[in-house]
């Protein structure tokens, strides 16, 4: 390349650099005028790769010829996603823009859930004959790239009324003898996924298998389309960030952060939090029913955020572990009992971690300051006997609440931290006040 070619394509690099490092802050309409900023190629694959509500908001605020050219350059499961995402009195306005061929394929996408297989699937993808010599496919093949395919990973063998039977590498195809046929080359065991398939169970199948496209059928085995790995790793990213705000104790947004609606994120988090301050109230009630023994020893106050804090913490760490192996499908209902004894196990253990500590705290602080009286000794009693029982409890609770949600038809990701923090809150208080007048009755009680 001469020193001329390298200074444009530096310059054209740092153009779109600059561009990315300034999107978030710029109008819909700047956003526009820095796309035609870019040479055409560079603007082409910059809009390629922004997600589809970027794509929708700039497309929307082109002028009507802009508009055309720019959703046609789309591939077809791209443009569906664009339209989805457009208001509703603009997507029949954008469905019209494409030609013909195109239409028809982006409607049926359409007609699909945005969450199924179907609707994530590219209608177009490699396919042969089972009777074409090597050659023949090799040469139909280049002829399909050039008019219609955006990616090929996987030739698919479709016999006459457009059913699966087959499918073959490029590397099996290319290195075949070519007097062979693609039935001879062909493998019969194909991976798939029906058209109505969830995407979390798509994943999945995905993961499982580590394949860069999945073909997608009807009830009759007839090929749809196929789901790439690249469609994917959208829906595992969305996936995951739904539920990590649902265990945030919120409803999951249905925007990124910077684009929700404020009121919209005020009600999706102000119907937890006040589910949340509703629950917390019970423990105001539990510590309003043990007023007099408070009253009666008021050290025993002292330890009441450590007490329901442990138990919150490690109830948090249980839930967080079952819902994760939940979603991986490490765990499923039928292992509730071993998650019982597993989890019994390790908060009876954990619980002991923090007994000690809690114990030789106290012992530590009475030698240095003397702030718990003569009866110090039961009162670190007291104190690391609750944090074994509540740590035990909220380690089992924080592991039984996602499986129960499973179980009743709910996403366990609703067991979130705060919630069974709440949970196990309330409980707390039980037992530490019930310890309290275990060791300390007839002496500060």
């Amino acid at each position: 390349m001469s020193a001329a070619g390298v200074a444009e394509a530096r310059e054209r690099s740092v153009l779109v650099a600059e561009l990315v490092e300034a999107w978030p802050v710029l109008s819909p309409e700047e956003k526009v005028e820095g796309l035609r900023v870019l040479p055409h190629a560079e603007a082409e694959d910059f809009l390629l790769a922004l997600p589809a509500r970027d794509q929708s908001e700039i497309i929307l605020h082109m002028s009507p010829g802009d508009r055309r050219s720019w959703i046609r350059l789309l591939p077809p499961d791209d443009a569906a996603d664009v339209i989805q995402e457009s208001p509703e009195e603009e997507r029949d306005g954008l469905l019209a823009l494409l030609d013909e061929p195109t239409r028809k394929e982006v409607a049926a996408l359409l007609a699909y859930k945005e969450d199924e297989a179907g609707g994530l699937m590219n209608p177009r993808y490699a396919r042969l004959r089972p009777e074409m010599s090597v050659d023949e496919a090799i040469t139909y093949l280049r002829r399909q790239a050039r008019e219609r395919l955006e990616t090929i990973y996987y030739v698919y063998v479709l016999d006459a009324e457009q059913r699966l039977i087959g499918v073959i590498t490029f590397r099996e195809l290319f290195s075949a003898a070519p007097d062979k046929t693609v039935r001879d080359i062909m493998h019969t065991d194909v991976v798939t996924a029906h058209e109505s398939m969830d995407q979390e169970a798509l994943s999945r199948l995905f993961a499982e298998h580590d394949f860069l496209a999945i073909p997608v059928l009807d009830d009759e085995r007839h090929v749809k389309g196929i789901v790439t790995v690249d469609d994917i790793v959208d829906v595992v990213q969305e996936e995951a960030t739904e539920d990590i705000q649902k265990f945030g104790g919120m409803e999951a947004l249905d925007a990124p952060y910077l684009e929700a609606g404020f009121w919209s994120m005020v009600r999706k988090r102000a119907g937890w939090l006040s589910a949340l301050f509703i629950g917390e109230m019970l423990t105001a009630t539990a510590m309003g029913r043990f007023e007099g023994e408070i009253a009666r020893a008021v050290v025993l106050a002292l330890f009441v955020p450590l007490i329901i804090s442990s138990g919150g913490n490690s109830g948090s760490q249980a839930s967080t572990l079952v819902v994760r192996a939940l979603a991986l499908q490490q765990l499923r209902l039928r292992d509730w009992w071993r998650v019982v004894r597993r989890e019994v196990s390790a908060g009876l253990a954990l619980g002991t971690v923090l007994a000690a500590i809690g114990f030789a705290r106290i012992l530590l602080w009475q030698g240095l300051f003397h702030p718990y009286g003569e009866h110090y000794l039961l009162v670190a009693l007291t104190v690391s006997s609750s944090l074994i029982g509540v740590v035990t409890w909220g380690t089992l609770a924080g592991s039984m609440l996602p499986l129960l949600l499973r179980r009743l038809g709910f996403d366990p990701a609703s067991a979130s931290a705060p919630f069974v923090a709440t949970l196990v809150d309330v409980s707390g208080i039980v037992i530490y006040f019930s310890m309290a007048s275990l060791f300390l009755g007839g002496t500060l009680l």
